[in-house]
This record gives C-alpha cells, sequence and structure tokens, in this order.
C-alpha cells in the first residue's frame, strides 16, 4: 500500500484509500519507524513524531519499575513500543502495559512478533506538553471499552493520576508521593517523585 508521510504536518490522522490489514500496517510502521502510528478502529491511521526528552525519561523510567514489579510478581510488562490489535480493530501502543503472563504465552509465537491480538489488563497512558488532555481522557475510556481492567494516565503538567476502572466513574488523585495498583496489580506501586520533577 502507497501512503508517504513526507511532507504531512505532525501530529496527523491519515485515511488509507482502503483498511490496511495488521501485516500492512506492520510493515508501513516498519517503514516509518520513525514515527508512532496507531490505527482508529475505522481504519484512519494517527501519526505522531516520537516523545520529547522529558516524556522519554518519564516513560522508560515508568517502563522500567512495571518490568520489574513483573519479574518478582509474574506476568509480562510492555513499554510503549509494544502495538496491540484490540476487539474493536484498533492497533493502540500504551506507554506502558501488563498482561498475565498465562494469557501472554498463550499466544502463538507469530501472534507475540507482531501486533498482538490481545488486550493488556493494566496500561498506562503519560501525557506529554503536546497532548490534548481531552483526546486522552477519550483514549482512557476506549481502552476500558476493549477490556482493559485498570487504567492510569499520569500527567505531569497538573501532577495528577487518574484511575480508570470499568463501570466507574475516573477517579483523580493530586499531588500523591505514590500510585498503587489494585486487583492482579495490588503489590505494584509507582513512585511519583521523578515523573513530578
Amino acid at each position: 500500500m502507497q501512503l508517504s508521510l513526507d511532507k504531512v504536518a505532525m501530529p496527523a490522522r491519515l485515511t488509507p484509500s482502503k483498511p490496511m490489514t495488521d501485516a500492512e500496517l506492520l510493515e508501513f510502521c516498519a517503514t516509518n519507524d520513525f514515527y508512532q502510528i496507531e490505527r482508529e478502529p475505522n481504519g484512519d491511521l494517527s501519526i505522531m513524531t516520537p516523545s520529547g526528552g522529558s516524556t522519554s525519561h518519564r516513560n522508560v523510567y515508568i517502563a522500567r519499575m512495571l518490568d520489574e514489579w513483573a519479574e518478582k510478581f509474574g506476568g509480562v510488562a510492555f513499554d510503549s513500543n509494544a502495538g496491540f490489535v484490540l476487539p474493536d480493530g484498533s492497533m493502540r501502543s500504551p506507554d506502558a502495559a501488563w498482561i498475565e503472563g498465562e494469557r501472554w504465552w498463550a499466544l502463538s509465537e507469530r501472534e507475540q512478533e507482531v501486533f498482538a491480538p490481545i488486550t493488556p489488563y493494566f496500561v498506562i497512558e503519560l501525557r506529554s506538553p503536546s497532548d490534548k488532555l481531552p483526546e486522552l481522557e477519550a483514549k482512557m475510556e476506549m481502552w476500558l471499552a476493549n477490556g482493559v481492567q485498570l487504567a492510569w494516565l499520569i500527567d505531569p503538567l497538573r501532577k495528577t493520576v487518574v484511575i480508570y476502572r470499568p463501570g466507574r466513574e475516573p477517579e483523580e488523585q493530586e499531588g500523591h508521593t505514590s500510585a498503587f495498583g489494585e486487583g492482579l496489580l495490588a503489590s505494584f506501586e509507582l513512585p511519583l517523585g521523578r515523573i513530578w520533577r
């Protein structure tokens, strides 16, 4: 499929002439690996530039903390490079995610190598200075609609963590020094000092 990102202002939303298959999307993302690309349920592509230094520094910290917890307590952690194909047909890449080990290892080796057809149990989205809050809030609701059981929206600009759970109103926590998991992640703690700096 011929689609060029040359001279496209970022962030951008593109509508391919026909929706890309998962394989075509994987090839397109590999060809344009400088960009972060997600597929909307209708097949449109959301294309963003890489994060700035501060956001990247925060992202790697969040992913590291989640991965260290998973190494100790189980399951599989992912950073912002992982793409997941969700039940609504979209392909999303959260800033960090966690999936129960038995669900992840039930996937075939091929499914693990591409955009995995699985919904994470837990996701974290980190607001960057260029992110519009209403769009991120809609994305958090989308995660829940696709089966995520726990989602955090971390906003360093307002020093808040908004917790999303199915069937409940979002809970905003302001100025806390740590965020705490629940359910299968009950023992997970994310100290927030580095993120608030």
